[in-house]
């Protein structure tokens, strides 16, 4: 059995709840032996039939030992799901932290509440509660513990998928049907690999990484370890490079750069982040990038920076740490962006920020503050015309009656 818990990943302890559950899972374990004892003999592909989801179920004993909760119900009951208070069925767990939806816990059909310790009931309630500190923080780890389950699930190798020569496969990997991993690529130990993903040649790609369905990772490209990457993003195709000819047309200046993923990035779906034309267009540790995002070539994105959809970043540009970006800003191209800033969106940043932690908004960039009055200013615009115009026509006949005279 430790054997066993060592292949798997998961630490043995009464604490953690992926190893109450897994242990004590027959089918699962029997799956996983299977896995070992397959690789031994056909290098690793794996039939991915023989990996069938098992959802898996929680009591309310063990939840309570993985928050450190108090039971009050059935500690026997289990769930399997997860859903809102107000829309709660059986089967699935809900959780109170807003008073404002208390009275849904009287009448939910949620089998397990999450509710705060100092929360007193009013009526009595059907479903089985677990008292904690904070209600919404537990069921914040419970959501990430779930899906981190749900990612356990997929081990194996689809016996549809395409994997060429000299690529090394870590172990406990998954990789799902009509995946292609062209020549010499690595890909990392836990690292899922969701159905109709493309990786080029000489790709490197972390542990613990998750890519989901359909995305593309163009040659060269390097991803680091505890990534996701959401559906649709296409990572390492030509950055937007022409050179104007004589003949006014415009000749296409090969990008022969890679992108550089570090560790523990987010990427949304249908974001594009271009490969550099020399060097790398590198996504720095931490940061989390929403969908529907364009990265341009040898652009730099700080360390823990948070941008909104529908961004776009010009070329070379470089962004500094833990700059936030909200949705639609316009970035022009060989900028840099202090630490600290702020950006809201929609705005049009045309040139440098230096100063750090500054806050702007507006297209052009400007100030916050002053951003905010100008706003004021131009709501008013339609009257202050008007006021224009007649102080002008005013003056225009004052001037008429002094000739006059």
């Amino acid at each position: 059995m430790q054997k066993f818990c060592k292949k798997i990943s998961i630490k043995k302890s009464n604490n953690n709840l992926h190893w109450q559950i897994l242990k004590k899972d027959k089918v699962f374990r029997n799956i996983y032996r299977f896995n070992i004892l397959f690789t031994k003999f056909y290098k690793n592909i794996i039939p991915i039939k023989y990996f069938k989801e098992k959802r898996m179920n929680f009591t309310a004993k063990e939840i309570s030992l993985f928050l450190n909760g108090e039971i009050e119900g059935d500690a026997e009951v289990s769930v399997n799901n997860i859903s809102k208070i107000e829309q709660g069925k059986k089967g699935t767990l809900s959780f109170l932290a807003n008073p404002k939806y208390e009275n849904y816990l009287y009448s939910t059909d949620s089998s397990i509440v999450l509710i705060n310790k100092n929360l007193e009931l009013q009526k009595k309630v059907k479903a089985t509660l677990i008292r904690v500190d904070d209600a919404y923080k537990a069921f914040a780890s419970l959501l990430e513990m779930y899906q981190q389950g749900k990612q356990a699930q997929h081990i194996g190798i689809h016996e549809k998928s395409s994997i060429r020569e000299n690529v090394r496969l870590g172990e406990n990997i998954y990789i799902g049907e009509f995946v292609v991993i062209a020549r010499n690529s690595v890909i990392g130990n836990n690292t899922k690999i969701h159905p109709q993903v493309f990786i080029g040649e000489n790709v490197e790609i972390g542990e613990n990484t998750i890519i989901y369905h359909g995305v593309k990772i163009y040659d060269e490209c390097k991803i680091g370890s505890n990534c996701i990457i959401h559906a649709g993003a296409v990572i390492g195709a030509d950055g937007f490079g022409f050179a104007p000819a004589e003949d006014g047309k415009h000749k296409k200046v090969p990008q022969v750069g890679n992108v550089v993923i570090e560790d523990f990035v987010e990427i949304g779906a249908n974001t594009t982040i271009d490969r550099a034309t020399l060097g790398s267009t590198i996504i720095r540790k931490g940061a989390k990038l929403d969908n529907l995002i364009q990265i341009a070539h040898n652009v730099e994105v700080g360390e823990s920076c948070f941008i909104a959809a529908q961004t776009g970043v010009s070329g070379s540009t470089k962004i500094g740490k833990r700059v936030w970006v909200g949705g639609q800003v316009g970035f022009a191209g060989h900028i840099q962006i202090a630490d600290d800033v702020k950006i809201g969106a929609q705005a049009g940043i045309q040139g440098s920020v230096k100063k750090e932690g500054s806050v702007i908004q507006g297209s052009p960039a400007i100030p916050l503050a002053n951003f905010q009055k100008s706003s004021i200013a131009f709501k008013t615009l339609p009257d202050l015309r008007r006021e224009f115009y007649s102080l002008k026509r005013e003056m225009e006949e004052l001037k008429e009656q002094l000739k006059n005279k």
